[in-house]
């Protein structure tokens, strides 16, 4: 039985870190502790989880009109995915997203992220069109506008 590191599971499950340890610590996901405390996860359960997550499965669990908060958009090209990491260097920020097995890279403005309270392990959605790629969160029904939007 070969025994992984939690980031290495991580990955393999494509999900982010901060949500596999979610995991372990809820007991949705059985891991082998080490000597020093460290947590290891089995091939067996990297397969478990793995049958679990099927792409079909995941695309039912979203609501079906989980789109409708982007509906005015022409855009067309959206991909689900959550959020590997964010870098911000002064003006710009790098945000790559893990859409499945494959990473895609978007630099939009420092205050697009923060806006967006971007931050690692958020869902979010790549919109892309064209030459450019936007980066979109749903919006959350309870949550309302704090005050009018500046021009």
């Amino acid at each position: 039985m070969a025994l992984i590191t939690m980031r290495a599971a991580a990955e393999r499950l494509g999900v982010g870190y901060s949500t596999l340890k979610r995991w372990v610590h809820t007991g949705r996901v059985r891991t082998t502790r080490t000597e020093g405390g460290h947590h290891r996860i089995s091939d067996a359960e990297i397969d478990r989880m793995t049958a679990r997550q099927q792409p079909d499965d995941r695309q039912r669990a979203r609501p079906p009109v989980a789109d409708e908060s982007l509906g005015g958009l022409s855009a067309r090209n959206r991909l689900h995915g959550f959020i590997e990491e964010v870098r911000i260097d002064g003006l710009l920020a790098q945000v790559r997203l893990r859409v499945g097995d494959q990473r895609l890279t978007a630099v939009i403005t420092a205050d697009a992220v923060h806006a967006l309270k971007l931050r690692r392990g958020n869902d979010a959605i790549a919109i892309i069109k064209s030459t450019e790629v936007m980066i979109a969160t749903l919006a959350k029904a309870e949550s309302k506008p704090k005050g009018r939007a500046k021009k």
